[in-house]
């Protein structure tokens, strides 16, 4: 069985889906509201637009968690948290990808957590909306199917 058509392991207690059993979690369940309650309305406008854009490759579930929300397809390729001045976003990707509006690229084993900062629309560049393709594959788990023979 290819590693993306195993079933998901769900949470007991706050029903989050993930592909490893048991994974440490923060275990609740939260709403946008929650991320926005004290932000001004153009904070939840850019996290709207940016929904938005990942939503061209495909559907993915927004799950709140308790200090930041993540995109989850099979597994979680994007997400960020809802800054008093603009939209911290973040995707995993396979190989560091620099280039604006991308700010920060930290390396964990062989996945690049690629941050960057929303602060108006135009942020949100085609070249940005390319990587998140990318990261989206990620969360399909495409590229575990081009690393094998």
């Amino acid at each position: 069985m290819k590693p993306q058509e195993r079933p998901l392991w769900r949470c007991p207690k706050c029903g989050h889906t993930f592909v490893t059993r048991n994974l440490w979690h923060s275990c609740g369940n939260y709403t946008l509201d929650h991320h926005f309650a004290d932000k001004p309305p153009f904070v939840r406008e850019l996290f709207d637009l940016y929904v938005a854009a990942v939503r061209r490759f495909g559907p993915f579930k927004v799950e709140p968690q308790k200090t930041r929300i993540v995109f989850q397809v099979r597994v979680r390729f994007a997400g960020g948290h809802a800054l008093k001045s603009a939209f911290r976003g973040s995707m995993w990707l396979t190989e560091p990808s620099p280039g604006f509006p991308v700010d920060r690229i930290d390396r964990f084993n062989e996945a690049y957590v690629h941050s960057f900062l929303l602060r108006r629309p135009e942020d949100l560049t085609p070249s940005l909306v390319e990587r998140l393709g990318r990261a989206y594959r990620i969360g399909c788990q495409e590229h575990l199917s081009e690393k094998r023979p």
